[in-house]
């Protein structure tokens, strides 16, 4: 790690001329600031050395181009991602919790009329007051959402600039990582006793996009694995693929219970077919939360505007 310091020419010496500064670390782009030599602060940067990447974390009340850029957030990424998955979670068990004990006849109750034991996603977010806490989860994990699929193709594209097939499977990926969360989004706003053709159709955009999405991940990091010595991003890799296995299997049951249940009436069929889409989105969650690993070193940091606010 090395810190430079160049002046860029035209300016006398003892005038107030712009300096670059620059902070290096080993196979990393150099972050590069530029201010005055009259208005560097001795504690601008606090570069922390016990991690295994470079990590360079801003001061608040830090002096950006002239201005004071007073800090107002900065969480760990780790923790941004565990929030944005705990939050469906809970959500999910709260909801399929309520509906077994208080609303078990309204939620298990199918158009065969056959013995059902467990109710579904659909049904689970569908009755009062489980649709507000399902909404309210949902609605607070969104926006972070947004926020890593567009870390993660910020970081795919630094990784492969002009790479061929991965620098657009990276756009790919994030498109279907935006589409999966919008899919999510409608089948959550627009409940099944609502309007049925639109929570059916949200929930088909949220499957499918979800699983290419996975797939593209997938494709990415093995060509990251490839080039990587980090057994960090080995083990990323290793339990992406296995998540994105089990989630096609569950997957696959629960269509062919769904199928069965619809063909046959079998008593059962919907119990099984309730199960097998708790997996499919467990299986999901734990697939996004890999990002853990990806991001560990990585922090989430909300600075104020410079701007003067007056009223």
């Amino acid at each position: 790690m090395s810190l430079e310091r160049r002046r860029r020419g035209g300016a006398a010496d003892g005038q107030n001329e712009p300096v670059l500064i620059q902070l290096r670390h080993v196979n990393q782009t150099p972050y590069t600031h530029w201010t005055h030599k009259q208005q560097v602060p001795h504690r601008l940067f606090a570069i922390n050395r016990n991690r295994s990447e470079f990590q360079t974390k801003m001061l608040q009340g830090s002096n950006i181009l002239g201005h004071e850029r007073p800090l107002v957030i900065r969480i760990s990424f780790t923790t941004c991602v565990l929030t944005t998955v705990c939050l469906p979670l809970l959500g999910l068990i709260t909801c399929v919790f309520i509906s077994s004990v208080f609303h078990f006849e309204d939620s298990t109750g199918t158009h065969c009329q056959v013995p059902n034991y467990l109710p579904s996603i659909s049904a689970s977010i569908s009755l009062s007051p489980e649709c507000h806490i399902w909404r309210f989860c949902i609605g607070l994990h969104s926006a972070p959402r947004f926020l890593v699929a567009f870390t993660y193709f910020k970081f795919y594209k630094t990784r492969f600039a002009s790479k061929f097939p991965e620098s657009p499977l990276s756009c790919l990926n994030l498109a279907f990582s935006i589409s999966e969360n919008l899919g999510l989004l409608l089948l959550t706003y627009v409940s099944s006793t609502e309007t049925y053709f639109v929570h059916k159709e949200g929930f088909v955009l949220f499957i499918v996009s979800s699983l290419i999405y996975m797939l593209i991940t997938c494709r990415l990091w093995k060509a990251i694995k490839k080039y990587s010595l980090s057994p960090e991003d080995a083990k990323s890799h290793h339990w992406k693929v296995r998540f994105l296995l089990l989630n096609v299997s569950f997957c696959a049951f629960a269509g062919f219970f769904y199928w069965k249940h619809n063909m046959y009436c079998e008593s059962g069929s919907y119990t099984f077919f309730a199960l097998f889409e708790y997996l499919v989105v467990f299986s999901n969650m734990a697939f996004h939360l890999t990002a853990v690993w990806d991001f560990k070193s990585r922090e989430v940091m909300v600075i104020s505007s410079s701007e003067d606010k007056t009223f």
